[in-house]
């Protein structure tokens, strides 16, 4: 949710903050804006040239700041820009960021709770607001830092203690015309260090400050995770940063793998239809990373103390809690350790109970979602032993875990989430074949057949995606539907949830997830010849209490879109219309059903022409409550 950006360095500023608001168009925004630090003649010949803050901000696309900006250039070398998820106050050009209070402005990430009081406070003072954003306050305590001392680090330092609820803050200001200052509380801000031998192809000495590490990828891949608490000023030729005492601190320089090339396109029409391709190979990294044996699974050095009583507690939202109640299924069936999933932002505010030698493992893809990060947190001050998974290392989540497992999926970009979930229970599973031989539940022989089959997991969704042709014409059948059933058991009922995610998020179709059994308690009122029914069919247990429910779905006229196993003869007289998935072990088959259906939703979005990548009022990562 909203993207920061700051450049500071020998080059325009203006291109450089444009190209890496482009490249958060995915995290979700309704508003984009930039500052500058422009040189404008004064008229004078004393004075020559002096500095001056412009912003050009507007409501839409980036294309239409761009547009805008092309209109009315900002010639400068220092400036920080932003895209806006509307939190306070409707989508508008006056409540675009940056937020321009005198000789200050601010973009800011994240929710201040307390707007409102400091706002009437700052009324009171003779203070005008021009917005109706929490994030105007902090530019108007600023400016008025700055009156009593013209130090921008320090009037910072003096402001961020008066705030309360989350914050990640660029902030320029007239009287260091090549400075930008950063603040960062539970909302992730990175500097990226560029310059000769640090940057590519940079021209000379130059800093970046930015809220994913996936704006600056194209300048440089050096950079600093801040912590929160700290407050940093960057120039183009140096950096500091001092902890919310103002006392100076070190943090550690990581060197981002990521290549450029991975957050673009390359050929594809969009983000989403690339990252369903990439998914074998994805779940091949996965595996390799995280340490695949013969018979086990190393899973990175992972300690983990495990009792007689020892119980795990899965805390995640949306697609990862999907991921979650799959791996509760998994982990008790193989390794016998009872598992409670949460979704997170219920856990932090129902008291719960959490007993000694219990493990909660939080999930997420970007590591920063708000709720989770707070579960997890309150999960280990109640004394749970605390692991996280996720994608991006050095994500705040990462931070809190007292160990993390990374899935290795390389950067998501669109919004509804695809390689990063197949991984998720990729990774899901070799846990649960992990705590399986640790329990000794699991034989050697059963947990050496599952790794085989994992390892053929890259060339079966292969096959999977040859199938995305005919797919098309399955989603072309039934674009016009205004409702959809998904229906799972057992494994599948949580790849049922995610089918449903997915339709509903990308194409507006409203769509729900039910595990098979629970149709007859509510669900079929729903069935009738307009109503397609995507029902996960793959033999195995409860395999006939499938067919019971095709069945059912069938009396009442609706239409059956089927997942069947292939070499499945049962459902040619069921089914309308059947996509095909190879035959693989049971605990396999949610990373392979998962497969159709996203290609399913992907076509029936495309079809439809809706933004597949970035979908209305959704964000990638949902960084407030």
């Amino acid at each position: 949710m909203c993207g920061i950006i700051g450049y500071t360095g020998p080059r325009q500023a203006v291109p450089i903050l444009l190209d890496g608001l482009r490249k958060l168009e995915y995290r979700g925004y309704d508003s984009a804006g930039v500052a500058v630090h422009t040189t404008r003649a004064t008229g004078t010949t004393d004075s020559g040239e002096r500095p001056v803050l412009d912003v050009v901000r507007c409501k839409g696309k980036i294309a239409a700041l761009a547009d805008q900006l092309g209109q009315t250039p900002l010639p400068g070398h220092c400036g920080v820009g932003h895209t806006r998820w509307a939190t306070h106050g409707r989508p508008s050009e006056l409540n675009a960021h940056p937020h321009r209070v005198g000789r200050v402005a601010v973009v800011h990430n994240g929710i201040i709770e307390n707007h409102a009081e400091l706002r009437s406070q700052l009324v009171a003072a003779g203070r005008a607001f021009a917005s109706e954003t929490d994030t105007e306050v902090i530019a108007h305590l600023i400016e008025r830092e700055l009156e009593r001392e013209p130090d921008l680090l320090r009037a910072v330092l003096r402001v961020v203690p008066l705030l309360h609820g989350t914050w990640g803050l660029a902030v320029v200001h007239d009287g260091e015309p090549d400075a930008i200052v950063a603040a960062r509380h539970s909302s992730p801000l990175l500097l990226a260090l560029g310059g000769p031998g640090l940057g590519e192809d940079s021209p000379g000495p130059e800093n970046f400050v930015a809220s994913d590490v996936a704006a600056v990828l194209a300048y440089t891949r050096h950079v600093i995770d801040l912590e929160d608490g700290d407050v940093a000023r960057v120039t183009p030729t140096s950096h500091e940063i001092v902890d919310a005492s103002g006392r100076a601190v070190q943090r550690p320089r990581r060197r981002v793998d990521w290549s450029p090339q991975a957050a673009e396109k390359q050929g594809f029409r969009h983000f989403m239809l690339k990252e369903i391709h990439e998914q074998a190979r994805a779940i091949h990294q996965t595996m390799l990373g995280n340490g695949l044996l013969a018979d086990d699974a190393r899973m990175g050095g992972l300690q983990l103390e495990l009792g007689e009583r020892s119980r795990i507690i899965m805390l995640a939202c949306g697609t990862s809690w999907h991921a979650a109640l799959t791996g509760r299924y998994l982990i008790e069936s193989l390794a016998r350790i009872p598992v409670e999933v949460d979704i997170a932002s219920e856990f932090r505010y129902r008291d719960p109970i959490v007993r000694p030698g219990d493990i909660a493992l939080a999930i997420s893809q970007s590591g920063e979602t708000a709720d989770t990060l707070a579960a997890l947190k309150e999960a280990g001050q109640r004394g749970a032993r605390t692991l996280a998974i996720c994608n991006v290392q050095g994500a705040s989540l990462s931070r809190v875990a007292e160990q993390t497992l990374y899935t290795h999926a390389g950067p998501e970009i669109s919004v509804a989430s695809t390689k990063a979930f197949t991984t998720q229970l990729t990774l899901m599973t070799m846990l649960a074949i992990h705590l399986g031989r640790r329990t000794g539940t699991l034989a050697p022989e059963r947990a050496a057949r599952l790794i085989e089959g994992l390892q053929s997991l890259p060339l079966y969704v292969d096959n999977l995606l040859a199938q995305s042709a005919a797919i098309k014409i399955i989603a072309r059948r039934y674009m016009g539907a205004r409702d959809c059933l998904f229906l799972g058991r057992g494994l599948c009922y949580p790849v049922a949830l995610e089918g449903a995610l997915k339709l509903k998020e990308i194409s507006y179709i409203h769509a729900e997830g039910h595990a098979s059994g629970e149709m007859k308690h509510g669900p079929i009122a729903l069935v009738d010849e307009q109503m397609p029914v995507v029902v996960i069919a793959l033999r195995g247990p409860g395999y006939s209490k499938v067919l019971s429910n095709l069945e059912e779905v069938r009396a009442r006229g609706g239409k059956i879109i089927a997942l069947a196993t292939m070499g499945d003869q049962a459902l040619g007289d069921l089914a309308d219309d059947i996509i095909l998935v190879p035959d693989i072990a049971e605990e396999l088959q949610p990373i392979l059903a998962s497969v159709p259906l996203q290609l399913l939703a992907y076509h029936f979005a495309d079809l439809k022409g809706t933004d597949v990548d970035q979908p209305r009022n959704l964000a990638k990562s949902v960084t407030v409550e």
